[in-house]
């Protein structure tokens, strides 16, 4: 069984690998120049040990000093170490610029997805943990690149050149150094598998604190108000304990690899040290020449010691290097699990054959069949016909489908059965951009981005004018406060701009104002404006109306009492339909939900 799920994180890891490297496709022309100057830095830094082991040979006795070699081996060191510096830096330049593209092209595609998915996903993700995958665990994978490819390039060029010169040196001992090279790698191997799933946990634990800490900032004023600060403490001590133990746990154990693997090629330098110096002896002592049994050397240097000496510890040097970065390696992986989940959720079919050329907004639903969770019943079986140009008004208790009926409408989510047609055409089979272009929709929750107030009120028309944006906030009933602010239209919406809740609804009616759409959808769209305003804002509503289908989700009953009819729900079903005046006469659940507003 362990096998089985050792075998399952190797395989998700390799999988993992492979899928970032199709973000390395468009850019591999930095991956030829990080090819080309690691190989450069490699061979300028490998052949300064061969330089200054022909100078130690060059000193081989007092009086027997071979100046005019000395010098010039001196300063073709000099050379190589100018130019292993340059080729050093122009490979840093090359990864960097290969890794900063990747990792925006992996933020684009994370984000680019996200205005894509399907509002259901957005509903059931904490906002906090959906912003920590796209900002933070893209800046992992960007940490963890940046080292890693620096470390593949130059280790394993390293290793491969090394192994090669020593070879030529003297292949007994390179045939020591490579028996015993696997040591560390069994080390290394031994300590990383385990840090994996650590990291995989770590992240996930960073996703929760991050979104507590939004929830509890962003709704730091009910927190205060309820005196609720030291449960919203405790839970982000609670969850910031879980990070700590196990972050601990991740980074104690990633930390044992570079100190292992560390001793154990100490070991190995030490043990060609000693069998150099020997054969050293032996060479001093046969005149140059080695016999070990029916193998015969040619001689052993001191020079040639300090070079192999130097190119043991430059073959042992990149797997130290490469167990360094494991860490960031294992995180990096841990955390484009959660960015490729974000990418790989399905996003909305906005495909559609049939288009609608003049909407007139007839709609009709016949038999929906609708819940937010398998086994769950809300909507079962409804049916609504809404001749075009009709005023619908949808009340109900809390909970008994209203806002699920105007998501249905909008195609936020799909039915599990049944149909709704616009105009005698299936919705489903309208393009999905088109289709819902054909509503202009306000909510309870206003949304307004951090540009001008222009900009928010013309957001989805982008091509309208000065004068017809000026028109649309006047018909809202937010010019005079709009002229009011430090560059009136111009002002950028910042946390400095103090607008009150009711003038940002009033910014976003002006939107759907502006927009003129064929269909309306007011979800409460008033119940942040004074009585005052709201009369006018209710005058400017009938006018907009005229001709145009309009569905108004209302608690306040005294704003639908022109309704063509209200649909009362309970239940996710409507109990009664008709004119205010025909449901008060029925004196049924309508009767009771309006008397309990108005009653003495």
């Amino acid at each position: 069984m362990k096998q089985k799920v050792r075998s399952g994180k190797n395989q998700l890891r390799r999988g993992l690998a492979r899928r970032l490297l199709t973000y390395v496709r468009p850019y591999k022309g930095y991956v030829v120049g990080a090819f080309v100057f690691s190989l450069l830095y490699v061979g300028f830094t490998l052949v300064g040990p061969v330089l200054y082991g022909f100078a130690i040979d060059s000193m081989i006795g007092a009086g027997q000093v071979d100046f005019t070699r000395v010098y010039y081996t001196v300063g073709g060191f000099a050379a190589c170490v100018l130019l292993a510096a340059l080729s050093q830096k122009l490979l840093g330049n090359c990864v960097n610029s290969l890794c900063y593209r990747l990792v925006r092209d992996l933020r684009r595609c994370a984000f680019e997805k996200l205005t894509d998915v399907r509002i259901r996903y957005v509903d059931s993700h904490a906002q906090g943990d959906v912003m920590a995958r796209v900002v933070n665990d893209v800046d992992i994978i960007s940490d963890g690149l940046l080292q890693g490819v620096a470390q593949l390039f130059t280790g394993v060029m390293t290793i491969l050149v090394t192994i090669v010169v020593m070879f030529v040196i003297n292949y007994i001992i390179a045939l020591v150094v490579v028996v015993l090279t696997p040591l560390s790698l069994f080390v290394a191997s031994f300590i990383t598998k385990r840090t994996f799933k650590s990291f995989s946990i770590q992240v996930k634990v960073q996703g929760r604190l991050i979104a507590h800490a939004k929830e509890m900032i962003g709704g730091q004023k009910t927190v205060i108000l309820f005196n609720e600060e030291e449960y919203s403490c405790r839970k982000f001590e609670k969850i910031d304990t879980e990070l700590y133990d196990i972050g601990w746990r991740a980074q104690y154990y990633s930390a044992l690899t570079n100190p292992s693997t560390r001793f154990v090629n100490a070991v190995i330098t030490a043990f060609v040290g000693v069998l150099g110096a020997v054969f050293c002896t032996m060479s001093l002592q046969s005149g140059g020449v080695l016999e070990l049994g029916a193998l015969t050397l040619s001689g052993f240097t001191v020079g040639m010691l300090s070079v192999f000496l130097s190119y043991t510890n430059q073959y042992t040097k990149p797997f130290n290097e490469i167990t360094n970065v494991v860490t960031q390696l294992q995180n990096a992986f841990a955390s484009a699990a959660r960015v490729f989940e974000v990418i790989d959720e399905e996003g909305e079919n906005k495909a559609g054959e049939n288009r609608i050329a003049h909407v007139r907004g007839d709609i009709c639903i016949r038999d929906a069949c609708f819940s937010y969770e398998e086994g769950q019943r809300l909507i079962e079986h409804f049916n609504l016909d809404v001749p075009a140009g009709s005023k619908v008004a949808i009340v109900g208790p809390t909970g008994c489908g209203k806002t699920t009926l105007i998501n249905l409408l909008m195609r936020f989510y799909a039915l599990r059965s049944g149909t709704i047609t616009v105009d005698g055409v299936d919705a489903r089979t309208v393009p999905l951009d088109e289709y819902r272009k054909m509503f202009g929709m306000v909510l309870q929750e206003s949304f307004l981005a951090g540009e001008t107030v222009a900009w928010n009120i013309a957001y989805g028309k982008e091509d309208a004018t000065r004068a017809e944006i000026e028109a649309a906030a006047k018909a809202a009933y937010c010019d005079f406060f709009i002229r009011n602010l430090p560059q009136g239209y111009d002002t950028v919406l910042t946390s400095n701009v103090n607008l009150s809740q009711g003038e940002r609804q009033l910014l976003c009616i002006a939107r759907v104002m502006l927009a003129d759409p064929p269909m309306l959808i007011l979800d409460e769209a008033t119940s942040n404006i004074d009585t005052m305003t709201e009369m006018r804002i209710q005058k400017a509503f009938r006018k907009i109306m005229q001709g145009r289908t309009s569905f108004i989700v209302a608690h306040r009953l005294s704003t639908i009492l022109d309704a063509d009819v209200i649909l009362v729900m309970n239940h996710g079903s409507v109990v009664e339909q008709g004119t205010h005046a025909q449901l008060m006469e029925r004196k049924g659940f309508y009767y009771d939900l309006y008397n309990s507003q108005f009653a003495k």
